[in-house]
Parts: C-alpha cells; sequence; structure tokens
C-alpha cells in the first residue's frame, strides 16, 4: 500500500496495524524525521517498525532519521539480500518487544500460542501447565500495586529458573496479570510443578508484613464491604498433557488448560492438577490427579 503524503501516512497506520512503514528518504528530510516522530509519539503508532530507504542520503541524513525514531536505514546500492535481511530482522524484533509483558519480559499470548503449535507440528509429547496466583487480587488491593508488581516478577523468575534448570528446552510466557503458561517436555512437567510449588510456598510469606507473616492471613472487605479472612497466597496450576489426547489445533489446548487451571483454583493450598480424561470435558467430573503441598512433602 502506498502513501503520498505524511497525513496519509498517519491515517493508514491508525486505521490499520502494519507490519512495517517504509519511507522515502530522499523526500524532504525534515518532514520524514516530524513524520517518524509523531509515529513514534502516539503509544498505537510507536510499536510499528519504521525503515527508510534512500538512493543518495549521506551520514548526516541517516542520523538524524535514526535520531528521530527509525528502526533502520536502507540504501539501493545495498546488496539485495542484506535488504532482505535487514527488513526481515526488523520485522522479527517489533513482533518480540509487542509480545512480551512489559513487567516480566516473558513472551505473551501470541509466542505462548506459536510454541503450543511448534510442538503440536512436531508431534512432541509435551505438558502445558497454566499457573494462576490465588488471592493475588486481595493482596494488590492492600499493599498496592507496586507491590503485587513484585510479586508478578517473582513467580516469573521463580518459573524461569525452574524451567530453564530442569528442562532448557522449555517455555515460559505470561499471559497478563497472575497468569502464565510454562510447557514443557512430558517427563520432566511433574518436578517443574513440584519445584515451583515449592519455592513459591518459601518465598510468598516474607512479600507479607510480619503481623500478615505470622497471622497466615488479613482482614479484607469484599464488594459488599463484609469482611473476610483472606489467606496468603498460593499458586494452582492445571496441566494438559497429549499423551491420551490427539489435539489439532492450540485453542483446543489451550481451552482445556484454561479448565484445569480453575479446577486447581477450587482446591485449597498451592496444588498442580493434571488431566487424565480421555474425551471427557468437565473437570469436576473427570480423571484428574491432585497433587498438593502436603502430597509434595510425602510422595505421590
Amino acid at each position: 500500500m502506498t502513501a503520498r503524503s505524511a497525513v496519509d501516512v498517519l491515517a493508514m497506520v491508525n486505521r490499520g496495524h502494519p507490519a512495517l512503514v517504509v519511507l522515502d528518504g530522499d523526500g524532504e528530510i525534515a518532514e520524514i524525521c516530524e513524520l517518524i516522530r509523531s509515529l513514534r509519539s502516539d503509544p498505537f503508532s510507536a510499536i510499528v517498525p519504521v525503515i527508510v530507504w534512500s538512493d543518495k542520503a549521506g551520514i548526516d541524513i541517516i542520523e538524524r532519521v535514526l535520531d528521530s525514531g527509525a528502526d533502520d536505514f536502507l540504501q539501493h546500492t545495498m546488496d539485495q539480500r542484506e535488504k532482505l535481511l535487514r527488513l526481515n530482522t526488523v520485522v522479527r524484533r517489533a513482533e518480540r518487544d509487542v509480545g512480551v509483558h512489559p513487567t516480566t519480559r516473558l513472551p505473551g499470548t501470541a509466542m505462548i500460542e506459536r510454541d503450543i503449535g511448534a510442538r503440536l507440528a512436531a508431534e512432541e509429547d509435551f505438558a502445558v501447565c497454566y499457573a494462576d496466583i490465588d488471592n493475588f487480587k486481595e493482596f494488590n488491593d492492600r499493599y498496592g500495586y507496586h507491590h503485587g508488581d513484585r510479586v508478578i516478577f517473582l513467580v516469573s523468575k521463580i518459573l524461569r529458573d525452574v524451567v530453564k534448570a530442569f528442562a532448557p528446552s522449555g517455555f515460559i510466557g505470561h499471559i497478563g496479570g497472575d497468569d502464565f503458561i510454562f510447557n514443557v517436555s512430558l517427563d520432566i512437567f511433574e518436578v517443574c510443578c513440584r519445584e515451583t510449588i515449592s519455592i513459591f510456598d518459601t518465598l510468598i510469606p516474607f512479600q507479607y508484613s510480619e503481623e500478615d507473616r505470622r497471622a497466615g492471613f488479613f482482614w479484607g472487605k469484599d464488594r459488599r464491604g463484609q469482611l473476610h479472612r483472606i489467606p496468603l497466597m498460593t499458586l494452582s496450576i492445571g496441566v494438559v498433557t497429549n499423551s491420551d489426547k490427539c489435539f489439532t489445533h492450540t485453542a483446543q489446548v489451550g481451552e482445556l488448560a484454561t479448565e484445569m487451571k480453575a479446577y486447581a483454583k477450587t482446591k485449597q493450598g498451592s496444588i498442580f492438577v493434571v488431566d487424565r480424561r480421555h474425551g471427557q470435558r468437565d473437570p469436576l467430573g473427570g480423571q484428574a490427579t491432585e497433587l498438593t503441598t502436603e502430597a509434595m512433602k510425602e510422595g505421590p
């Protein structure tokens, strides 16, 4: 798609979501730099990569363009292969940067689906583990978003350290809020879940005040203003594997993982629940293996 003016470029970017904007660097350089700054000043268009392409621009022009916020500068004298490599690199970098969570720097939903899809295509034996922090909202309401973000970051570090230690080829993603996904091989998911919960239960109490930590709870109000005892945060993990199922789409995996996570959250304490059903849809009526903190200490 071709635009003839800066106004047209801005309109096209705001109407859609282009993968890349390429600007003619042989035009009026001041107008080009102003257009780049306009694109970068808007949070919506700031994520769109911008390339400037020129026949004759010198180093001074290149410097001005890059200082304005362009992602790269290409010249017609470059080898065709180098041009394509640079263009593809800019697009991949933009996809990566947009696909990560700003707090944890973990991949988001698009890259989570991509990883599951790749495992399906490779016909691997894998487990998708959906982790959710229990009582996080109440903690966030009591201690504030700064402490809440610290908990989110702490959990991301736990997952990264555990998965990379036991499953170097594993994947860790951040769906958003207090929801995480980690995908590992079928033979290693249990140890990853056990270790994650063990470290979580060890470290999380220290995110509370000494008074709340010693009590093991705090008093919080619900939406009706009624006081309730709010336990310390725990971790619920719903696990789906392809050992007894034949998935054809990533959405099927995500749907079951969400069901199992919801089922795990009906249990008390930190727990991971593994889906053992054969084609059955209701986790409350199907086969699920429950492993609590106590079970992990004593052995399944």
